[in-house]
């Protein structure tokens, strides 16, 4: 059974294609456009899944899209009724696109497939189903609670139940205006950033700051002792935009800041408070659930649960003894959730439990090249080049350049499902190096300096580094949990300690991505350390790349040292005039990466 998953319209749209439960393939739109959280119908991202996975359209059993405009649209309306005359610019704005594209989303999906030999069904999905589906079907569980988080899907905020099986049952949510992500977007923009993009930023600022501002940030909600909570509104200007706030929230917590200002130790204080009363709410909402179902496993998908701190917590403050969190859990990967759960309904009882483990590439289920087309690519542009003939060569020549304080460009096979770069669209460097935090936020990802990197290291020698168990947690794998670093090798490994001693952990297996793994042996039998720091392979407001092309292009407007594609291994000094030839950069908007 093939069926085609489909997210966009609101933010990082998507698309994927399972068989027979299983995800075949899965990408981004905004990989392919270059248009940070491109809202578009994804258009490029099903032509990339239908063509990879060798299924002709024709061939599709049914199309879902994750979340139902009909009752998206009952809310939307709602919110400008209530708000009215206050809401009308925003109404006459966007209720165009409301009856043109949206709500007759079946008719939209399929004329937007016009090229595309296909007469199947068009199913939506609840948004929240689509998350719980997201994790569930993609976890190695066979039974599990469920919990999902986010801004707002139709009406739903927040659901909580159980899986089993093929069966999810959502049994309680909380509703719109009561929603966590609103919350923390909401202080994300009294802090000067952008809403839907920077929430990361104030994460980050976290780490600098003290909850000095933890009890006012606890007066905008109330935690209930069903595990639920709600939202003090007053603060809060949900009805004429979305993430806003009200003058209220700036007579409790004094002037906001404009996105120009600097960042002051006042700010890092809120946003180390808000962080906190997030925290305290995803746990006792999830302590509530676990009381409920008395299941020792939870899965869990939303855009709040791209929050790593408070994932890398969550274990230690919960009733909880393992989780699941998918490594796209925000709304792309709602095309993911939609495609399984509607396969585990129409399948019945042949439907077999879904997984994105697929023969050892862990999550690389993007577009990927060979060395045949690096090599024409490398020919065109006239670009000089030293190949390594083996992956033990490459690994071994890699591994010496990291020593060696070089900053590299790592490409290599298929590109990452999700935010995050693991080891497949990839910036490296050497996680020993003090310098090398400032080096990589001012002259390569052009970003803030608060902003923190990641390490990622040998799955089973986590623990030696970071305060984890010797099994680590599955999120670990896809750079969603931030865990402390072990006192002593605080010093050791300045460039991915964050200012309060953490860091956001990836694990690396050997059977999920085995050359990255063979690259952390070589570079640990040179260093001692088996670990490197891996941040994303783009610059601020650009997607991560996709092509060899990105990459290059990323590569020459950056002070990253050498690229290397596939065996290609590509020197900055004799091919820095090639810029020249590159067309304009374009004029991005501001990212959280």
């Amino acid at each position: 059974m093939n069926v085609l998953g489909i997210s966009c319209f609101y933010h990082d749209a998507a698309a994927c294609v399972t068989r027979d439960g299983r995800v075949v393939a899965a990408a981004m739109e905004e990989r392919f456009t270059r248009r940070k959280h491109d809202t578009g119908f994804p258009i490029n991202a099903v032509n990339f899944c239908l063509q990879s996975s060798g299924i002709d359209a024709d061939a599709l059993d049914a199309i879902a899209f994750y979340e139902d405009p009909r009752l998206k649209f009952d809310r939307v309306l709602h919110r400008h009724v209530q708000a009215w005359p206050h809401s009308e610019e925003t109404f006459v704005r966007s209720v165009g696109a409301w009856l043109t594209d949206k709500l007759p989303i079946g008719r939209t999906i399929k004329q937007s497939l016009r090229g595309f030999k296909t007469s199947c069904p068009v199913h939506t999905v609840r948004h929240h189903v689509s998350h719980a589906a997201s994790a569930y079907y993609c976890s190695p569980f066979a039974d599990a609670a469920i919990l999902t988080i986010d801004g707002v899907g139709e009406w739903a905020t927040t659901t909580w139940g159980t899986a089993r099986g093929r069966a999810i049952t959502l049994e309680r949510e909380i509703r719109f205006p009561h929603s966590l992500g609103l919350l923390y977007s909401a202080v994300t923009a009294y802090l000067g950033f952008r809403v839907n993009n920077s929430e990361y930023k104030v994460m980050g600022m976290a780490g600098f700051g003290q909850p000095r501002y933890r009890k006012e940030c606890e007066q905008l909600l109330t935690l209930h002792d069903d595990g639920s909570f709600s939202l003090a509104l007053e603060y809060m200007d949900f009805w004429s935009q979305e993430g806003a706030y009200s003058q209220k929230l700036v007579e409790l917590l004094g002037p906001p800041r404009r996105k120009d200002d600097p960042i002051t130790p006042r700010h890092m204080d809120i946003a180390a408070s808000l962080q906190v009363t997030l925290e305290e709410a995803v746990y006792h909402m999830a302590t509530a659930v676990h009381a409920h179902t008395g299941n020792d496993r939870v899965c869990m998908a939303g855009g709040v649960l791209l929050n790593s701190l408070a994932n890398g917590r969550f274990l230690d403050r919960t009733p909880f003894k393992e989780m699941y969190i998918p490594p796209a859990p925000g709304d792309d990967g709602g095309a993911v959730g939609a495609a399984l759960y509607l396969s585990a309904q129409m399948n019945g009882a042949g439907a077999a439990h879904a997984t994105l483990y697929r023969d050892g590439l862990d999550v690389a289920l993007g577009p990927s090249y060979t060395q045949e087309e690096i090599d024409f690519f490398c020919r065109f542009m006239g670009i000089q080049v030293r190949h390594a003939s083996s992956d033990q060569e490459l690994v071994d020549l890699t591994a010496e350049l990291l020593a060696d304080a070089n900053v590299i460009g790592w490409f290599q096979g298929g590109m990452e499902w999700g935010p995050r770069s693991l080891g497949h669209r990839s910036i490296l460097a050497d996680p020993r190096n003090p310098a090398m935090k400032d080096i990589l936020n001012e002259k390569v990802k052009h970003r803030e300096r608060f902003r923190p990197f990641a390490p990622s290291v040998c799955a089973e020698d986590a623990w030696r580094y970071f305060e984890c168990e010797q099994q680590q947690p599955i999120p670990a794998q896809y750079m969603l949990t931030v865990r402390p670093v072990r006192e002593e090798f605080k010093s050791r490994l300045p460039a991915i300690t964050h200012v309060d001693g953490t860091a956001r952990l990836h694990a690396v297996e050997q059977s999920r991505n085995p050359l990255f793994y063979q690259l952390l042996r070589a570079f640990g039998a040179r260093t001692g350390y088996p670990m490197v720091v891996n941040t994303s392979f783009n610059v601020r407001g650009e997607p991560i790349v996709c092509t060899p092309a990105d990459a290059f292009s990323c590569f020459l407007r950056t002070d990253i040292d050498y690229l290397i594609m596939g065996r290609s291994l590509i020197p900055k000094a004799p091919n820095a005039h090639l810029v020249h030839n590159l067309p304009p950069s374009p004029n991005f908007e501001e990212s959280d990466e």
